[in-house]
């Protein structure tokens, strides 16, 4: 090769060099951006599941300790309209976090929860018959503390499927 050729594709090399950094340089910067989005969505997404995990955890827990408390004032015959007002609002903070959870929660947590909503459900409709004195056959505030005690493990299972979800382990 000669100089001149030499000369040439050097030259030719920097003009296309020139011409294509900012090209080279808006592709990156637009890669980055897309990968910044990406990352921006998932941690959104992470802190929506962990915000519904906590308010349904902290709801159905609230649930079950006035469902607890009202049975024990219903067997003692203490139960108030303080106490049923209570009850309720926390019925229907249960009742909101459940239906929030729904929506953006994986499949395996909604079977959990599922399956704690089953035991408050059927224990607030049992509070409810035996504070106005419609028990059912052996109904009982006794009998319905015992049931009670079903949710504990549930809620504990779905509190673990909830930290696991999240990435916490121990």
């Amino acid at each position: 090769m000669t100089a001149a050729v030499t000369a040439m594709i050097t030259a030719v090399v920097g003009v296309l060099g020139t011409l294509f950094a900012p090209v080279l340089s808006q592709r990156l910067t637009a890669r980055q951006r897309a990968e910044d989005a990406q990352v921006a969505e998932r941690r959104r997404l992470f802190e929506e599941r962990r915000d519904a995990y906590t308010a349904m955890n902290r709801s159905s827990r609230q649930f079950h300790e006035l469902l607890k408390d009202a049975l024990h004032r219903i067997r003692d015959g203490v139960y108030t309209e303080l106490e049923r007002d209570q009850l309720e609002e926390a019925r229907r903070e249960y009742r909101d976090r459940y239906a929030e959870a729904q929506m953006v929660v994986p499949e395996r947590v909604l079977d959990a929860s599922r399956a704690v909503n089953e035991v408050l459900a059927d224990i607030d409709a049992a509070v409810k018959r035996l504070d106005r004195g419609l028990a059912q056959d052996s109904e009982s505030a006794e009998q319905t503390l015992l049931d009670l005690k079903e949710v504990v493990p549930r809620l504990s299972a779905m509190r673990q499927l909830m930290r696991a979800d999240l990435g916490v382990t121990e």
